[in-house]
């Protein structure tokens, strides 16, 4: 049963790593461009890219929780248990920082985006950009505890 399980974690945290590292590519390239140009693409990814998180994010945390019970007595915990975590503080950081912010763009106009929009931007990419961080490791974490021989701790 691990290691169904250790394939399924390594492949939604993979799933999900890659996409906040995807998001953050397209957020950077943005940085060039005006108000419109910038809300006009936050729109579309608002459209349905919260769902591919969703549908990632939440199987890479529950497949890790259960690898966290099932590696507790092998050498893989504290790797495990660290990619646990930092799951956890992408969660808690999508929840607190970029949920209420993605919630407040969706009311944005094309063509009259808020004034302080930049500082919007910002707070929103800095977030994105820590839980990116944190989805890496996670995934790299799982990675390596995966290639780790199945001894007891």
């Amino acid at each position: 049963m691990t290691r169904y399980v250790r394939f399924a974690g390594l492949l939604f945290s993979g799933l999900f790593a890659g996409f906040l590292t995807g998001v953050l590519v397209l957020e950077l390239s943005l940085r060039k461009f005006d108000a419109t140009a910038y809300t006009q693409v936050r729109l579309v990814e608002l459209d349905s890219l919260d769902t591919l998180a969703t549908v990632t994010l939440i199987p890479a945390l529950l497949t890790t929780a259960l690898l966290v019970y099932l590696t507790r007595k092998t050498n893989a915990r504290g790797l495990t248990v660290a990619a646990f975590a930092l799951l956890l503080f992408v969660f808690g950081l999508t929840l607190v920082v970029n949920l209420p912010i993605n919630s407040d763009q969706l009311g944005w106009s094309v063509s009259a985006p808020p004034a302080d929009w930049t500082d919007t931007r910002d707070r929103w990419q800095i977030a994105h950009a820590a839980r990116t961080a944190a989805g890496v490791l996670a995934f790299a974490g799982l990675a390596v505890a995966a290639l780790m021989p199945a001894r007891r701790a």
